[in-house]
């Protein structure tokens, strides 16, 4: 049997620079686009017979089975309305508490609480570290969906070597927070705008060895499609150095989301922008003379000035409170918490209602919910002659999920 990857190139798709284990195949009539994992097959494009002749040159080659339309792949379960998609991890929370014996537990208002400070030495040492270890790998997949989390799991991965009592109880409020919510996820509307943008944020010098814990998010036409939470690896002099290193990794996500898009055959029509609540380190990026203090981050002003120069990328200023990357870098409190979810278009889709069934409701609800953001951000869809040029923005025909049996 042949490798899939050979046979896909074999019937003309081309493997994308961007993401090994995604092929396009572009005509002027026609885009198809496959994601391959092992042997799950995602498929979409803008021509119903073209994607079911690929159907075809595959049950030729291999011994596939149709799954229909996308609803479930990798314990992701997709819903979806003509509004747009949401993505979800509910099974997959489900089972996990049910595993832990949390099912039943009090939910818990945030992931983590405000002024917790983990370290090495609080708590006694665990036993059973493994136990510990995979918790938190479960936790780490959850985080595919899971943006409000993403900094507690951030924080408790960092003890997997020598785990504690108090880390053991940070997982437990995590765990907590998942009873109460093991509906929510992403909310992907449906609209003809392909901008990017993204959030950088820092807190410096947060955490036990004076390390500082960084954050950023990016969104294509308002809605959010990559994250993160890190701790950096140096120790930083200053806050601007911290959230100018911040800003370093995350125009290289901008660059890299930039070329799954051109991969894709859909090109970004404006200046990507990288909204950054601090000001020294946005004048570093636009001003071209270099001073003492900079001297030690001179390789991180070279790579964001020149995208800065080449107008790739645009640094404009955010206010500090409306700083979606803040959930990325500190715990929150309930108010805050939720209302950047909210923005992010980051809902539970399964919360009750008392306004008619929930699923119709929530849908309602989640219409004005990513727009706010976008208005915010200076989202703008596609004029009539730029939808033209990217035809498959245009005619979408769903998603199919295959799976490559073996003989």
């Amino acid at each position: 049997m042949l490798n899939s990857t050979v046979f896909l190139l074999s019937i003309n798709f081309n493997k994308c620079d961007s993401d090994s284990s995604m092929f396009v195949r572009h005509t002027h009539t026609h885009t198809i686009i496959l994601l391959v994992y092992v042997d799950d097959i995602i498929i979409t494009g803008n021509d119903n017979q073209e994607i079911e002749n690929v159907k075809q040159h595959l049950k030729k080659e291999f011994d596939i089975k149709d799954l229909s339309q996308l609803s479930y792949f990798l314990g992701i379960e997709i819903a979806k309305s003509s509004k747009g998609l949401f993505l979800s991890q509910r099974k997959y929370t489900l089972d996990l508490l049910k595993e832990t014996g949390k099912i039943g537990a009090k939910p818990a208002l945030t992931p983590m609480e405000t002024k917790t400070k983990l370290n090495l030495e609080d708590g006694d040492p665990l036993t059973n570290i493994g136990h510990y270890q995979r918790l938190v790998g479960k936790l780490i997949y959850l985080t595919v969906t899971r943006p409000d989390i993403s900094f507690a799991v951030s924080v408790i991965s960092q003890f997997m070597h020598a785990p504690r009592t108090s880390h053991l109880e940070a997982i437990d409020r995590i765990l907590s927070y998942l009873k109460g919510t093991p509906g929510q996820g992403i909310w992907m509307k449906k609209n003809n705008s392909t901008n990017a943008v993204g959030f950088s944020d820092a807190d410096w010098a947060r955490s036990c060895d004076r390390k500082s814990t960084t954050g950023f998010c990016i969104f294509i036409g308002g809605n959010l499609v990559t994250w993160k939470s890190k701790k950096q690896s140096v120790v930083t002099r200053s806050s601007a150095e911290a959230e100018y290193h911040m800003m370093t990794s995350t125009a290289s996500e901008l660059i890299w989301v930039k070329q799954v898009l051109k991969d894709m055959k859909v090109e970004t029509m404006e200046p990507m922008k990288m909204f950054c609540d601090n000001q020294a380190a946005r004048h570093i990026a636009s001003n071209p003379v270099f001073h003492e203090k900079t001297k030690h981050i001179e390789v991180d002003c070279h790579f964001i000035r020149e995208k800065v120069q080449k107008r790739e990328i645009e640094t404009p200023y955010i206010k500090s409170q409306d700083q979606l990357a803040d959930i990325f870098t500190k715990g929150l409190d309930k108010q805050n918490h939720q209302s950047i979810l909210s923005k992010m278009g980051s809902i539970n889709l399964y919360e009750p209602s008392l306004r008619g069934s929930v699923k119709e409701s929530r849908m309602k609800d989640m219409e004005g919910m990513v727009s706010e953001t976008a208005h915010c951000a200076g989202f703008s869809s596609l004029t009539k002659g730029e939808r033209e040029q990217q035809p498959f923005l245009q005619s979408r025909k769903g998603y199919f999920y295959l799976t490559l049996l073996r003989k």
